[in-house]
């Protein structure tokens, strides 16, 4: 999930995209715990981030990565969206090693998303939501780019408000086959892969809100070598009633995961009517 000096280049165009439009935005970057909600029925909602991820030393000869994601969300029908994820990856090699650097398209990801139990005021039951995911091998094998498989994962997702301000989520899934490497970040064994994350967000103000969360992965194989483990802080703050700016820095454990990194990007709805994420 780049060099920070390297985010300004990209963000600007999507500023500048961004300002063509005048809508409210919600969104749950920065943080890899998916929300419950879902884009409206017939409406476009886009996501960019930027993350540089500073690698173990188990990861050499890469030593630091850049990645830059790019999502776009659609909703099929009521309580339903489909998204398409692309990153563009730049691994930086330590000296001596032949590239220095890599650049390159990663692996493009597919969801649906399906919100079938919405939270009720009165009601201790929380959000429920299910997506699936399916990753195509569009990255380069031969860069480090791609894994070079179509994986195939499903989602568990929970969302409960436990003040007006407070939002709790929780995350469980499986990947069925593939992986869940992302360049040089990520698990590389093939198969069975259990997911999982919670996150606290509170809202301070009607343009700040920071949270955080901690996520991991594990493969059926229990070295500690094929596990990740991560923690993020990290929030959104509302530039206008279109856009939000969403940041979080992030320390991981073990070789899977960054050991540190820091992020920066933008949501956008895209709706040229009043609309937000569907209730």
């Amino acid at each position: 999930m780049r060099p920070l000096a390297a985010a300004p280049p990209l963000l600007l165009p999507l500023c500048l995209l961004a300002a063509l439009f005048a809508q409210p935005a919600r969104a749950q970057q920065p943080f890899y715990t998916d929300d419950a909600d879902v884009t409206g029925r017939g409406q476009f909602f886009f996501e960019a981030i930027n993350e540089f991820d500073v690698l173990h030393s188990s990861s050499r000869p890469a030593v630091r990565q850049n990645t830059a994601t790019f999502t776009l969300s659609y909703g099929l029908f009521r309580n339903a969206e489909v998204s398409v994820s692309a990153p563009l990856i730049t691994i930086f090699n330590e000296r001596g090693t032949f590239p220095r650097r890599v650049n390159g398209v990663g692996d493009t990801s597919i969801q649906i998303k399906y919100n079938f139990l919405k939270e009720r005021e009165g009601s201790r039951l929380p959000a429920m939501t299910v997506a699936f995911t399916v990753e195509t091998p569009t990255g380069s094998v031969e860069k480090g780019t791609g894994s070079g498989l179509f994986d195939y994962s499903l989602n568990g997702i929970l969302q409960k408000s436990l003040t007006g301000r407070t939002t709790l989520r929780a995350n469980g899934g499986l990947v069925f086959a593939g992986n869940t490497a992302t360049g040089a970040v990520g698990l590389r064994t093939r198969g069975n892969v259990f997911t999982g994350g919670a996150s606290v967000v509170r809202r301070f103000s009607e343009r700040l809100a920071l949270g955080a969360e901690v996520t991991g992965a594990r493969a059926r194989n229990k070295d500690l070598s094929r596990g990740l483990l991560q923690g993020q802080v990290g929030g959104n703050y509302t530039l206008n009633d279109r856009m939000t700016l969403d940041f979080g820095v992030l320390a991981g454990r073990y070789v899977a995961s960054p050991r540190l990194g820091a992020q920066v990007g933008l949501s956008v709805d895209l709706n040229t009517r009043l609309s937000e994420r569907e209730k």
